[in-house]
């Protein structure tokens, strides 16, 4: 995307930057997120338009001593001195404050990182009290305050850290009763802190401020559209590939589908696409893509049934971490097979995800491994292709919006997301035939309630998981001791954050009557009220 207008978020270790990059998306620009401690020099080559700095959980007086100490091994001050407009947020404002020798003191309450701006942060009663609303009175309105009332609500950081004095050429911007210094500037510099969340919800006037910035001091043009996407993702395609030849890992998700539709546009009869029943698919899965995909798409399809040996490899496998290695070897063990029957294949096309890449990295002190996905984390060493990823750096609802401006039918593009490893990490512990058979029965009955009563488009995700734990119950009269279910139903916008869904309680009486009566081997249904963070979507 060098050709696009971009904005580099720093990660200092909150889901703010994740918030960020989405909204600035939102207003049409190309965002990418680097780890907070990215040197100076590689921020400088990929020429971005504008530079935010996130909040974060630290404190830049506890790390002021390290980083003198250590060479600065989380904080490049370099960073402001590029030229280019900096947007320091929170802890950044602290970083930028300190470099150009203003005063930065502490106060009591810190902010946890765990709850920062997650739709159950505004309900919690744990919350962080310094993470309030506050009126923000203006004092200079331009840049980054045009065309905003003089008093507007944001959300407060409460890392730990307070502005006490501006440095020297910054101009107080903003303050509010508890915070007399909110928001600092110096046009000359195009440099800016804010001692609140400009992506927090809900704040009105966050959007505005980022929009200011983008298209002031950054000059950005909105530039970033599903059309231009397409366009520059197929001419992506045909440069790198050129007259190899491509094999897509298709599971018939819209990740895929939009990935593998896109290279048959660019390279058409040098793609071919093989889609692995390892039996860990929901119920009918199989033949319903090999039904929309195979017959009325068109795509050379290669249906390959390796139940059998998927469930051997997980024979006795109960870690979540081994279970995903395990389907995701496996899997390129089978793709590597399928191409020695093709011929010389160059190149592995998967649907990898931004949410898939930031989950799945390791930064000391910033974004945390959550866990490993099979497209991302559990790759062999000796991979035999090289990677085709054109969506790596989409969030979800932006390959969405790239399968409609591809013309992929709705119920494709609207399929809700599913794991690589399947139904395997949705028993948790060992995956057996018997135990994924009573999942599918159960899951099909979720499927099936959740579409009938309107709730698909609403909801993220909406599926069953199958415990390993049993409980006591009565059947007909009869004692029985069977397994227990869990109904998990998320509303989220990109999966960084989820929220648990309020589904009505005569839609939940229904899911647990039809799956206790229906599927023999279960006896409990629960609910899951668990948001992300500090949750995760899947259990396992």
């Amino acid at each position: 995307m060098t050709d696009m207008d971009t904005i580099v978020v720093l990660d200092f270790g909150a889901q703010s930057s994740r918030l960020l990059a989405r909204q600035i998306r939102e207003a049409k620009v190309f965002s990418e997120i680097l780890p907070g401690d990215t040197p100076p020099e590689k921020l400088k080559a990929l020429a971005p338009r504008g530079i935010i700095l996130s909040g974060g959980p630290g404190s830049i007086r506890a790390r002021a001593r390290a980083c003198d100490d250590a060479g600065a091994p989380k904080c490049h001050p370099d960073v402001f001195h590029l030229g280019i407009p900096v947007l320091a947020i929170g802890y950044g404002m602290g970083l930028l404050v300190r470099e150009f020798g203003g005063e930065v003191t502490g106060v009591s309450s810190r902010e946890d990182g765990a709850c920062t701006n997650t739709p159950a942060c505004t309900r919690a009663q744990t919350c962080d009290p310094v993470h309030t609303l506050e009126i923000l009175q203006i004092k200079k309105e331009k840049p980054l305050f045009s065309q905003l009332p003089a008093g507007v609500e944001v959300r407060m950081v409460g890392q730990g850290d307070r502005v006490k004095e501006a440095p020297p050429g910054f101009t107080v911007m903003a303050a509010t009763a508890n915070t007399p210094i909110a928001a600092v500037g110096n046009d000359e510099r195009r440099l800016y802190g804010l001692q609140f969340h400009p992506e927090a919800t809900p704040a009105p006037a966050g959007p505005a401020i980022l929009q200011n910035f983008l298209f002031g001091p950054c000059n950005c043009r909105p530039s970033w559209t599903p059309g231009s996407f397409v366009d520059r993702a197929i001419a992506g395609i045909k440069q790198e590939v050129g007259k190899g030849r491509v094999l897509c890992a298709f599971s018939g998700g819209v990740d895929s589908a939009v990935a593998a539709v896109l290279a048959h546009r660019a390279i058409g009869p040098q793609l071919t696409c093989v889609f692995v029943d390892h039996g860990l698919l929901r119920k009918n899965e199989a033949a319903e893509v090999q039904r929309i995909f195979a017959e009325k798409f068109q795509l050379n399809l290669i249906m390959v049934d390796a139940a059998e040996r998927f469930l051997n490899r997980l024979r006795g496998v109960v870690d979540p971490e081994e279970k995903r290695r395990a389907v995701g070897e496996e899997f390129i063990r089978v793709f590597e097979e399928e191409a020695r029957k093709l011929g010389k294949i160059d190149f592995l096309l998967q649907g990898t995800l931004y949410p898939d890449v930031i989950e799945s990295m390791m930064e000391d002190g910033q974004s945390a491994k959550v866990k490993s996905h099979h497209n991302v984390g559990g790759l062999p060493a000796d991979l035999q292709f090289k990677l085709l990823e054109p969506l790596r750096l989409l969030f979800k609802d932006e390959v969405r919006a790239a399968g409609r401006e591809l013309g992929i039918p709705e119920e494709v593009v609207w399929r809700q997301p599913f794991p690589g490893p399947g139904l395997a990490v949705r028993v948790i512990g060992e995956v057996t035939p018997e135990r994924l058979a009573l999942l599918r029965e159960a899951d099909s009955i979720v499927k099936q309630e959740i579409a009938a009563a309107g709730w698909s488009r609403k909801l993220w995700q909406s599926f069953a998981i199958l415990t390993g734990e049993k409980s006591v119950g009565m059947t007909g009269g009869q004692r029985t001791y069977e397994s227990v279910l869990v109904l998990r139903a998320v509303t989220s916008e990109d999966a960084m954050t989820a929220d648990w869904a309020r589904l009505p309680y005569e839609l939940l009486d229904r899911i647990s009557r039809r799956v206790i009566t229906g599927v023999p081997g279960i006896n409990r249904v629960v609910y899951d009220i668990t948001a992300k963070p500090p949750g995760t979507i899947e259990w396992e």
